[in-house]
């Protein structure tokens, strides 16, 4: 088996780890904070959470606070497992000797 087989194309793009590395260590996180801790565009951030979305490896959460709309997202169990997967993966690649 190869050292690279559980690298996750998911997960290849620096916004989508970035996503994924905040909702590791966090409940659950909105827009807003995504958008400043990564320092996105609401276009890209948009696209790399529907991509994450899409593999079922976050759940969006849309709501009103006040008149004002808020997304939070959350990474779900088979985002977790995937994500630790491909950190694990990551870290067997950089330590190969």
């Amino acid at each position: 088996m190869s050292i690279i087989n559980n690298i996750n194309k998911a997960f290849d793009h620096r916004v989508r780890l970035g996503i994924m590395s905040i909702l590791m260590v966090n409940e659950y996180a909105d827009f807003n904070m995504l958008k400043e801790l990564l320092g996105a565009t609401d276009g890209n951030l948009a696209s790399h959470t529907k991509a994450l979305e899409k593999e079922a490896y976050i759940n969006v959460e849309k709501q009103f606070i006040g008149r004002k709309p808020n997304t939070r997202y959350a990474a779900t169990k088979l985002g977790r497992a995937a994500f630790q997967k491909h950190i694990e993966a990551l870290e067997k690649l950089i330590n190969k000797q």
